[in-house]
């Protein structure tokens, strides 16, 4: 009776997946990460401030200046309530972003942690799933307390607010799985400016602080492929309350770039590791 109600304990991953790829150890990792940012925790604590700082800003600044916008469905809503979405999805982003690239970066090639890692029955899907995991803790946390201080300001319109939280999870699990395939190619501190190259246009035209009609109808179909942005229509859609199928299709594209993600980091450390 034993032997029967083993098996399926193992889950299926580790049915399905070669053992050198996949031990299902991935929670080592995450805690492993854990336990060193507990020596570290002002560094965890300072990344929630930079998105509040935006947030205050536009609301004591910008939000002044600015009137009422055009958001989701059409309704119209204060500049603050506008962008206050667009930032915390940008919040998430650049999170995970910071967690799967420069920390990964120093403890791929300089403290050899994965090399010593993969001497252990830990496999590089492991990996993979432990740094994305981390990432999307770290970005939960910051979000959770994003979405605090927008409530208290008043600024969701609906309790499906409350799905803003998932929603930034699931943007920090995109960002943090490719993160780390691009990490994976870089051979010096100096390339980190490619990454910086992209992200800074996806925050500032990803629709974080002006509707996609404000572009010609050429730019628009460019914006749409951005990642960023359907990750800002996604909360700005839950922030208003305002649901659509389009929602369904934001989802869908944060999830297959995890997938793809997850899948290729893992193949990338086996290739950088496993040789």
């Amino acid at each position: 009776m034993a032997v029967l109600t083993e098996a399926p304990r193992r889950g299926v991953l580790l049915r399905i997946l070669p053992s050198a790829l996949y031990s299902g150890r991935s929670t080592a990792v995450l805690e492993r990460t854990f336990l060193t940012y507990s020596h570290a925790w002002m560094l965890f604590v300072s990344g929630v401030f930079e998105p509040l700082f935006y947030l205050m800003a536009f609301q004591l600044g910008f939000g002044k200046l600015v009137g009422e916008v055009v958001g989701p469905g059409g309704q119209a809503m204060s500049y603050v309530a506008f962008v206050a979405p667009g930032l915390l999805a940008a919040s998430a982003m650049n999170g995970a972003i910071l967690d799967s690239t420069y920390n990964l970066f120093f403890k791929l090639k300089y403290a050899k942690l994965y090399d010593a890692m993969l001497a252990t029955p830990i496999g590089p899907l492991d990996i993979a799933l432990g740094e994305v995991g981390w990432s999307v803790l770290r970005g939960g946390i910051y979000s959770a307390t994003f979405l605090g201080v927008m409530t208290v300001m008043g600024l969701p319109g609906s309790w499906w607010a409350l799905l803003m939280i998932p929603a930034a999870l699931l943007i920090a699990m995109a960002f943090s799985a490719i993160g780390i395939v691009l990490v994976t190619f870089l051979r010096s501190v100096s390339q980190f400016d490619y990454i910086n190259l992209v992200l800074m246009p996806l925050f500032l035209f990803s629709t974080t602080f002006y509707p996609l009609s404000v572009y010609p109808a050429g730019i628009q179909w460019i914006v749409q492929i951005f990642p960023l942005y359907h990750g800002i229509e996604l909360m700005r859609g839950l922030s208003a309350g305002v649901l659509s199928w389009g929602m369904v299709g934001n989802v869908a594209y944060l999830v297959a770039l995890a997938a793809v993600g997850i899948y290729a980091s893992s193949k990338r450390f086996g290739k950088l590791l496993l040789r």
